[in-house]
């Protein structure tokens, strides 16, 4: 049987629950498309099935930013999915501010090995800085799921090198994403 993993593109396209813009470029949109190819590279290893919370990139998610979560949240529990992935981009005021982070319910859990995984498989293939993984048990993507959960900030959008990777290598975020889960599993290539 497949291993199953949900992957959670953060964010609406607009209205409520819509992410943070930068250079030109918006969150919702980056998140929407590596999580398909993410999607795409799973569901092509026999060994993974995978599924999206957004399977268009105009569909919305709720009515408010709680049931926006609350329904990304009820389509992994249903599934039931395995594993949760949920992808973001990040933004600060400061525009040094750069790198890639990952964020947890706890320490030590299998959430934070498989973050331990995704993390330096991102800042390898990509250049970022490894900011760490990170506990915040506060995210009700991370508390609310019922597997293994891990909440991806990919890169600064507000950072202008940040931004450049975020543009144009997409597919090598969601393929750095699948090597570190491969590793996690201790999977080959």
């Amino acid at each position: 049987m497949p291993i199953r993993i949900f992957i959670d593109q953060g964010h609406n396209p607009s209205g409520v629950n819509a992410g943070a813009e930068a250079f030109g470029l918006r969150e919702q949109d980056i998140n929407y498309i590596i999580g398909i190819y993410l999607a795409n590279i799973l569901n092509a290893d026999s060994r993974f099935e995978a599924r999206t919370s957004r399977t268009t990139p105009e569909e919305s998610l709720g009515y408010s930013n709680a049931s926006s979560l609350a329904e990304r949240v009820r389509l992994a529990n249903s599934w039931p999915a395995n594993y949760f992935i949920s992808i973001h981009c990040n933004a600060n005021e400061n525009p040094a501010i750069n790198g890639t982070e990952c964020y947890v319910y706890q320490n030590y859990t299998q959430s934070y090995y498989l973050a331990e995984r995704i993390l330096p498989a991102i800042v390898s293939r990509l250049g970022t800085r490894n900011n760490g993984v990170r506990i915040n048990p506060s995210l009700y993507v991370l508390r609310r799921t019922n597997m293994p959960s891990v909440l991806v900030e990919l890169a600064y959008l507000t950072n202008y090198e940040d931004a450049q990777r975020l543009s144009t290598r997409q597919y090598d975020f969601a393929y750095a994403i699948y090597t570190g889960i491969l590793d996690y599993f201790g999977f080959s290539v």
